[in-house]
């Protein structure tokens, strides 16, 4: 078992499993912080700091870093041996409220940053993308993730790993693989491989007209993603002011398409159709 890092308080032996901890060796946390490239006006909002490595290396490139840690321990040994340039808050930032007007900051150079607990990935995301379309404009966010999770955010119409997780990101950002970490990238090692992604965020693309509709729509029809469009949109809710069949025409879209073939455009169009506005 490696040795704790002094000043650090917690090592490998700490993580929890209920948090899907994985904690970045230094060695690696050299390498994500060249990709990361932090710049000195820039702020940081960091996830899941764990006990500090990449905190400490972003500490010394960037303006400030906001470290949220979930776990008490963690939260506390950081806390006693935090850079002064680094603030750190206990809790889940799933329920986080970050507000520009606190911050000392321009949009424009607020940045994310983080090692994501693998069961909660996809929902911290969501945050991500919600936050940004709610006024907090992150410029972009470089985290690491379960490779898993990477294939499906980058993926192309057609693929295997294409679907809801693909379209509803990439609505919102353009997403790019920089790294891959093997499982001796972290302590303790996870079963698979994990990667490092970025996130530029960027206002929908094309524009939708009712949000709830589009998201309802691509998780529908994804239940159903080798059903043809026709079949898989009898999976949608039926409040929607156009049938099925009309929208797909009024969307020019062929029914006989499987979901998996469309692209975020497409669904954009089609979900727009549904609720009574064609493009």
């Amino acid at each position: 078992m490696p040795r704790r890092r002094q000043g650090a308080g917690v090592g490998p032996r700490d993580a929890k499993k209920r948090f899907g901890q994985h904690f970045l060796e230094p060695a690696w946390a050299d390498k994500v912080i060249r990709a990361i490239d932090p710049k000195p006006d820039e702020v940081f909002v960091e996830i899941g700091p764990g006990p500090g490595a990449l905190t400490r290396r972003l500490a010394e490139r960037a303006r400030a870093v906001i470290a949220y840690e979930i776990d008490r321990d963690l939260a506390a040994a950081l806390e006693k041996s935090r850079p002064l340039n680094v603030g750190v808050i206990e809790g889940d930032f799933l329920d986080a409220h970050i507000s520009l007007e606190a911050e000392p900051t321009a949009p424009s150079s607020l940045r994310v940053a983080g090692n994501l607990p693998y069961n909660v990935a996809s929902p911290i995301l969501f945050k991500l993308v919600s936050m940004y379309h709610g006024g907090v404009h992150f410029s972009d966010a470089t985290v690491m993730l379960q490779r898993e999770v990477a294939d499906r955010l980058v993926a192309r119409p057609g693929s295997k790993e294409y679907g809801v997780l693909s379209v509803l990101i990439q609505h919102s950002a353009d997403v790019k693989r920089l790294v891959t970490l093997p499982p001796g990238a972290f302590r303790p090692p996870p079963k698979v491989q994990s990667a490092l992604v970025r996130l530029r965020f960027h206002p929908v693309d094309p524009p939708v007209r009712d949000a709830a509709v589009f998201e309802s729509l691509v998780q529908a029809v994804f239940t159903r993603r080798r059903k043809t469009l026709a079949n898989a949109l009898l999976a949608f809710p039926p409040a929607v002011r156009l049938r099925p069949a009309v929208a797909l025409k009024a969307a020019e879209l062929d029914g006989r398409r499987r979901p998996e073939m469309l692209t975020v455009a497409e669904f954009v169009r089609l979900a727009d159709a549904l609720t009574g506005d064609s493009r």
